[in-house]
Protein backbone atom coordinates (compact mmCIF):
# COMPACT_ATOMS: atom_id res chain seq x y z
CA UNK A 1 0.00 0.00 0.00
CA UNK A 2 1.70 3.13 -1.03
CA UNK A 3 -1.17 6.31 -0.59
CA UNK A 4 -4.25 6.77 2.10
CA UNK A 5 -7.28 5.76 0.52
CA UNK A 6 -11.20 7.36 0.95
CA UNK A 7 -14.32 5.48 0.53
CA UNK A 8 -17.77 7.93 0.12
CA UNK A 9 -19.33 8.40 3.90
CA UNK A 10 -22.99 7.21 3.28
CA UNK A 11 -25.54 7.31 5.61
CA UNK A 12 -28.63 4.98 5.76
CA UNK A 13 -31.75 4.28 7.55
CA UNK A 14 -31.65 1.57 9.84
CA UNK A 15 -34.83 0.98 11.84
CA UNK A 16 -36.16 4.15 13.24
CA UNK A 17 -32.38 6.07 13.50
CA UNK A 18 -29.47 6.46 11.34
CA UNK A 19 -26.54 4.96 10.57
CA UNK A 20 -23.43 6.58 9.00
CA UNK A 21 -20.64 4.80 7.52
CA UNK A 22 -16.81 6.34 7.15
CA UNK A 23 -13.71 4.24 5.90
CA UNK A 24 -10.03 5.61 5.21
CA UNK A 25 -7.41 2.62 4.65
CA UNK A 26 -3.89 4.33 5.89
CA UNK A 27 -0.39 2.93 5.29
CA UNK A 28 0.08 2.02 9.13
CA UNK A 29 -0.43 -1.06 11.08
CA UNK A 30 -3.04 -0.42 13.99
CA UNK A 31 -0.42 -0.21 16.98
CA UNK A 32 0.78 2.56 15.24
CA UNK A 33 -2.73 4.48 13.89
CA UNK A 34 -4.33 3.93 17.56
CA UNK A 35 -2.29 6.26 19.71
CA UNK A 36 -3.39 9.03 17.80
CA UNK A 37 -7.08 8.66 18.23
CA UNK A 38 -6.45 7.22 22.06
CA UNK A 39 -5.75 11.37 22.81
CA UNK A 40 -8.71 13.28 22.63
CA UNK A 41 -7.16 16.25 21.95
CA UNK A 42 -6.63 15.18 18.62
CA UNK A 43 -10.04 15.40 17.82
CA UNK A 44 -9.38 19.31 17.23
CA UNK A 45 -7.03 18.36 14.63
CA UNK A 46 -10.17 16.34 12.65
CA UNK A 47 -12.55 18.16 13.25
CA UNK A 48 -14.07 21.42 10.75
CA UNK A 49 -12.65 24.53 11.00
CA UNK A 50 -16.59 25.83 10.72
CA UNK A 51 -17.54 23.88 14.11
CA UNK A 52 -15.31 25.88 16.14
CA UNK A 53 -14.91 22.87 17.95
CA UNK A 54 -13.18 23.00 21.43
CA UNK A 55 -12.50 20.75 23.85
CA UNK A 56 -13.55 21.78 27.35
CA UNK A 57 -11.98 18.94 29.62
CA UNK A 58 -10.76 15.30 28.74
CA UNK A 59 -8.48 12.69 30.38
CA UNK A 60 -5.28 12.65 29.46
CA UNK A 61 -5.89 8.95 28.58
CA UNK A 62 -8.68 7.41 27.80
CA UNK A 63 -10.45 3.98 28.99
CA UNK A 64 -14.55 2.78 29.43
CA UNK A 65 -16.20 5.31 31.54
CA UNK A 66 -13.95 8.31 30.66
CA UNK A 67 -15.89 11.70 29.78
CA UNK A 68 -15.35 13.91 27.28
CA UNK A 69 -16.61 17.38 27.37
CA UNK A 70 -16.93 19.86 23.99
CA UNK A 71 -18.16 22.88 22.57
CA UNK A 72 -19.34 22.74 19.04
CA UNK A 73 -21.25 25.60 16.93
CA UNK A 74 -23.78 24.15 14.85
CA UNK A 75 -24.48 27.12 12.45
CA UNK A 76 -23.48 29.68 14.64
CA UNK A 77 -25.75 27.96 17.11
CA UNK A 78 -23.46 27.17 20.57
CA UNK A 79 -23.60 23.36 21.82
CA UNK A 80 -22.59 21.82 24.86
CA UNK A 81 -21.71 18.05 23.75
CA UNK A 82 -20.58 15.17 26.24
CA UNK A 83 -19.46 11.71 25.08
CA UNK A 84 -18.27 8.67 27.78
CA UNK A 85 -16.27 5.54 26.23
CA UNK A 86 -17.85 2.94 26.53
CA UNK A 87 -15.27 0.34 24.69
CA UNK A 88 -12.03 0.53 24.92
CA UNK A 89 -9.98 -2.29 23.40
CA UNK A 90 -6.59 -1.23 21.60
CA UNK A 91 -5.47 -1.27 19.23
CA UNK A 92 -8.65 -2.38 17.86
CA UNK A 93 -11.44 -0.44 18.65
CA UNK A 94 -13.22 2.17 21.05
CA UNK A 95 -16.75 3.23 21.03
CA UNK A 96 -18.22 6.71 22.52
CA UNK A 97 -21.63 7.60 23.25
CA UNK A 98 -23.20 10.76 23.54
CA UNK A 99 -24.06 11.61 27.16
CA UNK A 100 -25.62 15.39 26.24
CA UNK A 101 -25.62 16.91 23.18
CA UNK A 102 -27.02 17.83 19.94
CA UNK A 103 -28.66 14.11 19.06
CA UNK A 104 -31.47 12.30 20.74
CA UNK A 105 -28.82 9.55 20.43
CA UNK A 106 -25.45 9.36 18.96
CA UNK A 107 -23.01 5.99 19.33
CA UNK A 108 -19.90 6.66 17.38
CA UNK A 109 -17.94 3.06 16.55
CA UNK A 110 -14.17 3.44 15.79
CA UNK A 111 -12.52 0.48 14.04
CA UNK A 112 -8.96 0.05 13.36
CA UNK A 113 -8.64 -3.14 10.88
CA UNK A 114 -5.35 -4.58 9.99
CA UNK A 115 -5.24 -4.68 6.37
CA UNK A 116 -1.66 -5.74 4.97
CA UNK A 117 0.41 -3.54 5.75
CA UNK A 118 -1.98 -0.86 7.11
CA UNK A 119 -5.13 -0.03 9.08
CA UNK A 120 -8.53 0.35 7.68
CA UNK A 121 -10.26 2.93 9.79
CA UNK A 122 -13.86 2.41 9.71
CA UNK A 123 -16.44 4.70 11.61
CA UNK A 124 -20.04 3.46 12.25
CA UNK A 125 -21.90 6.34 13.48
CA UNK A 126 -25.91 5.39 15.01
CA UNK A 127 -27.65 8.37 15.30
CA UNK A 128 -30.91 9.48 16.45
CA UNK A 129 -32.67 13.26 15.98
CA UNK A 130 -34.64 14.16 18.74
CA UNK A 131 -37.77 15.17 17.30
CA UNK A 132 -38.54 12.56 15.08
CA UNK A 133 -40.89 14.38 12.84
CA UNK A 134 -37.99 16.48 11.78
CA UNK A 135 -36.78 12.75 9.21
CA UNK A 136 -40.09 14.23 6.92
CA UNK A 137 -38.45 17.58 6.41
CA UNK A 138 -35.69 18.62 5.01
CA UNK A 139 -33.81 19.57 7.65
CA UNK A 140 -32.86 16.37 8.42
CA UNK A 141 -31.32 16.38 4.73
CA UNK A 142 -29.10 19.56 6.32
CA UNK A 143 -28.19 17.21 9.26
CA UNK A 144 -26.98 14.50 6.81
CA UNK A 145 -25.12 16.87 4.83
CA UNK A 146 -23.40 18.49 7.40
CA UNK A 147 -22.36 15.12 8.95
CA UNK A 148 -21.20 13.89 5.82
CA UNK A 149 -19.28 16.82 5.34
CA UNK A 150 -17.73 16.53 8.83
CA UNK A 151 -16.97 13.05 8.47
CA UNK A 152 -15.42 13.72 4.42
CA UNK A 153 -13.00 16.14 6.22
CA UNK A 154 -11.90 13.98 8.94
CA UNK A 155 -11.30 11.39 6.50
CA UNK A 156 -8.92 14.22 4.69
CA UNK A 157 -7.39 14.86 7.55
CA UNK A 158 -6.90 11.29 8.66
CA UNK A 159 -5.14 11.05 5.31
CA UNK A 160 -2.63 13.53 5.84
CA UNK A 161 -1.63 12.41 9.34
CA UNK A 162 -1.02 9.15 7.84
CA UNK A 163 -0.40 9.15 4.05
CA UNK A 164 3.11 8.17 3.02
Amino acid sequence: MTNSRLTPVTITRVGGERQLSSCSLVPQPPDVVFPFFASAHNLERLTPAFLQFQILSAPETLRVGSLIDYRIRLHGIPVRWRTRIDVWDPPLRFADRQIRGPFRRWYHLHEFLADGSGTLLRDTVTFDVYCRSLSRTPVLNWIDADLRRIFEHRQIRISAAFGP
